[in-house]
């Protein structure tokens, strides 16, 4: 999907289920900055507050392109700010407290995602703006929370953080071997976001039932445990120290690398015989379920699949697997899946022009996996540059006029 496209258009007419709703993030990097994207593609209006002159932590990221004035922005910030506003302020600066205060009242969520205890030092937690607007929805996204005690109360911490302390990291593997640190890039703040926006929507259902808001609150950690829950359950039923369920959950090698079989159901490993063409497996006693499937993998079922696969690519094998009613798919890398014809149908990955060298390409990053029929799909705008919008947003939601801006950037507390 390219900026400025359309898809479901004929939802147009319905609007976007969040129009209306107004959020004030104070957000870096990534865990709350995915969240207020998804809000923004439902429709929610999305201003964000930057540190005036380099702006946040995620523009400083490594890979970056360079702005059309020059200056750095970062691959973290490049995939979650589509679509937003930003204005710079000094939080620090008595003014620039000020006005965070002054601005708060104008929308339906404040968040933040700064390291416990920051928003306290600054004035701006969450006694400090509900006394200035007693409905807020104010959402706080951190390592480890900011409303229930924890042993870590203070601790920094990014996505690999929290998902090795639930346990990510060990769900699989050799419990000697060092862990493989990111292994599926950052779902510490991507899963923590998801949860986070799902947060968001009760808190504005139950404003919109009662008249009040309050303080939603998501631990990174936690999100992270709630992300782990096949492997706590397993442990606790006996399944510990890198052990599997018993059945065929397993990759298997074609001719251009890897596909994954999971199955535990009879038919469906019936179905498996006769597709690789070995209908004897059906009555062979030493296969007859699937405990006995994965005590017999590597000296029956893997020779057996990976010689009918060894001919095949590994898209071609999952094809005809599934469609003998096996559950079943290639191991893709990145490449594969932006080229995936799924993948692009369902609008899944958005380009966005680069700005500092268009032989490089465009940026791509993902889009929006939730699918209404009564709301369009875009159209995406692109992330916004440093400050861009700072007096746009103070003339708009203040009233504040070219002498009171130039006087605040004269005080250093806005840029």
């Amino acid at each position: 999907m390219e900026l400025g496209e359309i898809a479901n258009a004929d939802a147009v007419r319905y609007g976007k289920p969040l129009d209306g709703v107004r959020v004030l993030a104070i957000e870096q990097m990534q865990a709350l900055p995915y969240a207020t994207q998804l809000l923004r593609r439902f429709g929610a209006e999305v201003v964000k507050i930057e540190p005036p002159g380099k702006g946040e932590s995620a523009r400083q990221a490594l890979p970056m392109m360079r702005d059309p004035e020059g200056r750095q922005v970062g691959n973290t910030y490049l995939r979650n700010n589509l679509g937003k506003r930003t204005i710079g302020i000094d939080l620090k600066h008595p003014a620039g407290r000020d006005l965070v205060l002054r601005l708060a009242p104008h929308f339906d969520i404040v968040g933040q995602n700064f390291k416990s205890g920051t928003v306290e030092r600054l004035g701006i937690a969450y006694d400090d703006i509900v006394k200035v607007h007693p409905s807020v929805i104010y959402v706080s996204v951190s390592g480890f929370g900011t409303t229930l005690p924890t042993e870590y109360d203070g601790w920094p911490a990014y996505a690999p953080v929290a998902e090795a302390m639930a346990s990510l990291y060990t769900y699989q593997g050799e419990p000697t071997a060092p862990p493989v640190v990111s292994p599926m890039g950052t779902l510490g703040d991507t899963g923590t976001a998801v949860f986070t926006a799902l947060g968001i929507l009760a808190a504005l259902r139950h404003r919109d039932r009662t008249g009040e808001g309050q303080h939603v609150d998501v631990a990174m950690l936690d999100a992270m445990v709630a992300m782990a829950d096949a492997g706590i359950n397993y442990w606790s039923m006996g399944l510990y120290g890198g052990a599997t369920a018993p059945l065929i959950n397993h990759s298997f090698r074609a001719n251009d690398g890897y596909f994954i079989i999971q199955c535990a159901r009879r038919h469906q490993f019936e179905a498996l015989a006769r597709t690789i063409g070995h209908p004897e497996w059906v009555d062979d006693p030493r296969i007859p379920d699937a405990p006995s499937w994965f005590e017999h993998l590597d000296d029956i079922i893997r020779p057996g699949i990976e010689s009918w696969a060894c001919n095949m690519s590994r898209e071609d094998a999952s094809r005809a697997l599934a469609e003998a009613g096996v559950a079943v798919g290639p191991v893709n890398r990145a490449g594969d899946v932006i080229q995936n014809r799924h993948v692009r149908d369902h609008n899944m990955i958005v380009s966005m022009p680069r700005t500092d060298d268009e032989n490089l390409g465009p940026v791509l990053t993902v889009g929006n996996p939730i699918k209404l029929s009564k709301m369009a799909e875009g159209p995406e705008t692109r992330v916004p540059w440093v400050g861009e919008h700072t007096d746009e947003v103070l003339r708009e939601e203040l009233g504040l006029t070219d002498d009171e801006l130039k006087e605040l950037r004269a005080d250093g507390a806005i840029g």
